[in-house]
């Protein structure tokens, strides 16, 4: 299994967060081309967040293509394949979040995707491990960063 998130998961430094760590359990995904897991429990210091719920969900879902697509047979003539499909990948985090005190939970997310040419899965597997090095160490360096993006508006 390719996917399996271990627990507890080590969370990156955040504005305000001391050692971030998420305890998490196997959750069903909503398709069954996925896993999921819910966040159960925090550890460390994160004042006002909260683990998983029904009225505020805190879960990742790692999803595969439904179908995969291969690719084409190259033009006989020009050695050249016209149409490369693509086979995305998702990942989504759901967090719920009060939009103001006393109202329910609303529903943030991280979404990213990831499309793999067909055929690059054999041909370049070290660019394509290359391409989420860099995606998940630039997020990893990022991530306080975007935290407080997100909560300044400021880039």
């Amino acid at each position: 299994m390719a996917i399996a998130l271990t627990s507890p998961v080590t969370g990156s430094a955040q504005t305000g967060f001391t050692a971030p760590t998420y305890t998490h359990v196997p959750d069903i995904a909503p398709d069954n081309n996925g896993r999921q897991y819910a966040v159960t429990a925090l550890g460390g210091t994160q004042t006002g967040a909260t683990a998983h719920s029904v009225a505020s969900p805190f879960t990742i879902t790692v999803t595969r293509p439904r179908v995969f697509k291969a690719l084409g047979k190259a033009n006989p003539t020009t050695g050249v394949v016209a149409n490369v499909p693509t086979n995305v990948y998702k990942v989504l985090v759901r967090k719920g979040a009060l939009p103001l005190a006393g109202q329910a939970a609303a529903l943030a997310y991280c979404r990213c995707e990831i499309g793999i040419p067909a055929g690059t899965d054999l041909t370049s597997p070290a660019e394509l491990r290359a391409m989420l090095s860099m995606l998940i160490g630039s997020l990893t360096q990022l991530s306080a960063g975007l935290g407080d993006s997100v909560t300044s508006g400021i880039i």
